[in-house]
């Protein structure tokens, strides 16, 4: 089983988002976690629209990467530019990849322009997230 951490800033949304997707994906082929920099908690959007998608992540936590720092990952995956930037190095032969996915939370304008934009970036993630999958961790 493969060990794979999602990284960003506050691990709060699209860190989030593509730990829901990367294990459903993974199935029992990977153990996903997702961590930040910093913590800001799960942004209840994330939540609500992971639900849509019918993936509950109302259970995830929001984590500080060092609280991983003894585990043992495969592959580390950076979500947004400053996660990159910031990422500690890990004492294991993790393979890096990133792609900065922008920010949802960002996001101005009325109620459902702002959800139109979490549904936006969740797609983003899930067609990363699935085509990482099958590359990296085939049937």
């Amino acid at each position: 089983m493969k060990n794979i951490l999602v990284l960003c800033t506050g691990n709060s949304c699209r860190s989030q988002i593509a730990h829901g997707y990367l294990q459903q994906f993974a199935g029992d082929k990977a153990k996903v976690y997702s961590a930040g920099i910093e913590t800001h908690g799960v942004n209840p959007k994330a939540i609500q629209v992971m639900a849509e998608d019918h993936i509950d992540i109302s259970k995830h936590t929001s984590n500080n990467v060092d609280e991983y720092i003894d585990i043992p990952f495969d592959y580390v995956i950076t979500v947004c530019d400053n996660a990159k930037e910031n990422c500690p190095y890990f004492p294991t032969k993790a393979e890096r990849f990133h792609f900065n996915f922008p920010d949802p939370a960002k996001a101005t304008g009325t109620a459902d322009e702002i959800m139109e934009e979490f549904r936006r970036v969740r797609e983003m993630i899930k067609t990363y997230s699935a085509s990482f999958i099958q590359i990296h961790l085939p049937a």
